[in-house]
């Protein structure tokens, strides 16, 4: 400990070493001193959660490049290199010791090769440049819900990025005990353009070893690969919750309003670009968290919290009809990051805002103009797929007030969604907790998008909207999710959603609000105001529900003929379906629990009893008569 302190009082200033050791935490330091050795900055900078610090951030943020100044008071925007605009699967990888092994299904590699590879790219990657250190919180501060975590990384941009997303706990880490357990993030960008992009993003890493819950990512910038916060930390979390018994998920939170003024918690997991934001963003109600939820079970009640303070959302085709929250926000002074948009005369534009593009700007790919290529003659759009802003909620007037509550939410339903244009009606709810983890949750099937890189349009099965980040064997986290309401006394009701599916000529026969109006009737589900259809794969609403909610929520006529396009069930779709998720399971999910290959069956004898007697298309009228 002697040689680690003798480092830091290298190495750091007299006021920032003094900051670090009022943080009593040997791993801590160790983390720290370690991390100093092996990327050698040219300074330390030990962010506190003080006004002047923050603020520092940001400005430095500016000052260097990574970030420039919009016409909006308080907004900035920033780009990544044109092939670093996702989260990059292939270069995401598991350090698994030689004894030890997760499933095929997970990127990995031998724990010493990949430290070896990593920190040999990390080898004095921050020289010139300074190392900020920031200390953050993980669900709310003072709670059972919290976990501490340490960023070290040589972007401003992504230290700023934290400020916004992230609660700040610097005091609480001048508080933990020496033995408590932190999550530690180091990241560099490595060698950066005069753009200050990351130059070789061909040896893009982001390598997670979990034996000591410490991530490494290097040449890259793109927040999902570097904000350790954020699918990094839900990787390490998920090992955590399954060794103490609660459960770390891929969803948002939300509190929706129902008759005289109720408010009812509803979480939900959605692959990326499946509408989970816009989802838990819907106009009139009140948001929680946007990405990433905890549950536990506390004194018999099923809370939740989101570990999260703020929003890192797509921004595409946020318009102000349909998402007038996010609108409003990005259209008023406040401190906002926007990434990867196109810009103008000081104005950000983005794909779908509904408005007219410039023919000419700056984007992710440097000076833009229509018709631009890219080094395979592709032409550049204006603005990238994924483009984000970083947003704290408390700056959306629709912020819930419990966002910060240490004892979490109570919820009363969750759903889960996906990109399905064939298969699942619009909305349907489970016929109990193991039908709906297993029917809507472990048969989650979607359409890849731009957000992964990779092909986009293959189908392809994601368990709960959370496979990429499990170090976990799946079979078992699918128990785990099963066995969690054991001493629940009134589980969340669980739901499927699709806001995807297609008619015969191609056109989706959901509009782009009518989610509002499946939430508003698991709302009513949650409560047992209103009845349901039973069909093979779950219960669907009633027509007449649906004729009075969508004038109350829309002020839209709804018609039999929208009933029966989206409610018909679709037998052979469905089975062939199943037969798809069965056979995932088996051949990818060693340890798949009996109960899921029973509860698929189940519904696959429903599904050919009903072609049976209906037919390959069954009108939900026709069910409704028996």
């Amino acid at each position: 400990m002697s040689n680690v302190k003798e480092l830091l009082k290298k190495k750091l200033t007299a006021e920032n070493y003094d900051r670090l050791m009022a943080v009593d935490n040997a791993k801590i330091h160790e983390f720290v001193a370690d991390a100093i050795e092996l990327t050698n900055p040219e300074a330390v900078f030990v962010c506190t959660d003080s006004d002047e610090d923050i603020s520092h951030v940001r400005e430095m943020s500016v000052k260097t490049g990574e970030e420039s100044p919009l016409e909006n008071p308080g907004h900035t925007y920033h780009f990544d290199g044109i092939n670093d605009q996702a989260r990059d699967r292939n270069a995401t990888k598991y350090l698994v010791p030689k004894t030890e092994s997760l499933s095929k299904a997970l990127n990995q590699i031998e724990r010493e090769e990949g430290l070896a590879d990593v920190r040999g790219l990390m080898k004095d990657s921050m020289k010139s440049r300074t190392m900020i250190l920031r200390f953050l919180m993980l669900g709310p501060r003072d709670s059972v819900f919290s976990i501490p975590c340490i960023q070290a990384t040589d972007s401003w941009y992504v230290a700023h990025s934290e400020d916004l997303l992230y609660r700040t706990a610097y005091e609480q880490f001048c508080k933990i005990d020496n033995d408590d357990n932190v999550f530690c993030f180091l990241h560099s960008a490595g060698q950066v353009t005069e753009d200050m992009i990351s130059a070789d993003v061909e040896n893009k890493r982001v390598y997670m070893d979990y034996t000591i819950d410490t991530v490494y990512s290097v040449n890259t910038q793109y927040g999902g690969n570097t904000m350790g916060l954020k699918k990094l930390a839900l990787r390490l979390t998920i090992r955590k919750a399954d060794r103490e018994g609660w459960l770390a998920e891929h969803m948002f939170i939300s509190g929706v309003y129902g008759p005289g003024g109720r408010k009812t918690y509803m979480a939900g997991a959605f692959p990326s670009a499946c509408g989970k934001t816009s989802t838990a963003m819907l106009p009139g109600e009140t948001i929680l968290g946007d990405d990433i939820a905890y549950f536990r079970n506390i004194n018999g009640e099923f809370r939740a919290v989101n570990t999260e303070a703020g929003i890192f959302g797509i921004i595409q085709n946020v318009k102000a009809k349909s998402d007038p929250a996010i609108w409003d926000m990005l259209h008023s002074p406040g401190e906002v990051i926007i990434s990867n948009i196109l810009v103008s005369d000081k104005k950000p534009y983005w794909l779908g805002m509904g408005e007219d593009l410039p023919e000419k700007g700056a984007n992710f790919s440097g000076e833009w103009f229509k018709g631009k290529k890219d080094a395979k003659g592709k032409e550049i759009s204006p603005a990238h797929k994924n483009a984000r802003y970083a947003v704290s909620l408390k700056a959306l007037a629709n912020c819930d007030p419990d966002l910060d509550n240490p004892d979490g939410v109570v919820l009363g339903g969750l759903m889960y969604g996906g990109r399905d244009p064939k298969a699942s009606v619009p909305v349907q709810q489970s016929f109990n907790w193991v039908h709906g983890v297993v029917s809507y949750g472990a048969s989650l099937e979607t359409e890849t998008t731009f957000a992964i890189i990779g092909e986009e349009g293959v189908m392809e099965i994601n368990l709960m909207s959370i496979q990429d980040f499990l170090a976990i064997p799946l079979g078992k986290y699918i128990q785990n999710n099963i066995d969690f309401v054991n001493d629940i006394k009134k589980p969340p009701l669980v739901f499927g959603v699709n806001y995807f599916l297609r008619d015969k000529e191609g056109n989706f026969v959901n509009g782009v609000r009518d989610k509002h109006v499946w939430i508003k009737w698991m709302e009513l589900r949650v409560h047992g105001d209103v009845d349901a259809i039973t069909c093979p794969t779950g219960r669907i609403p009633c027509y007449e529900d649906l004729v009075k909610l969508f004038k109350q929520v829309l002020d839209k006529e709804y018609t039999k003929e929208d009933y029966i396009s989206q409610f018909t069930i679709r037998v052979s779709e469905n089975l062939a379906k199943i037969g798809r998720v069965s056979k995932y399971h088996k051949e990818n999910v060693p340890g798949s629990p009996q109960i899921v290959y029973d509860t698929l069956e189940d519904t696959r004898k429903r599904l050919n009893d009903l072609r049976e007697k209906h037919g390959d298309y069954v009108s939900p009228f026709d069910l409704a008569t028996g």
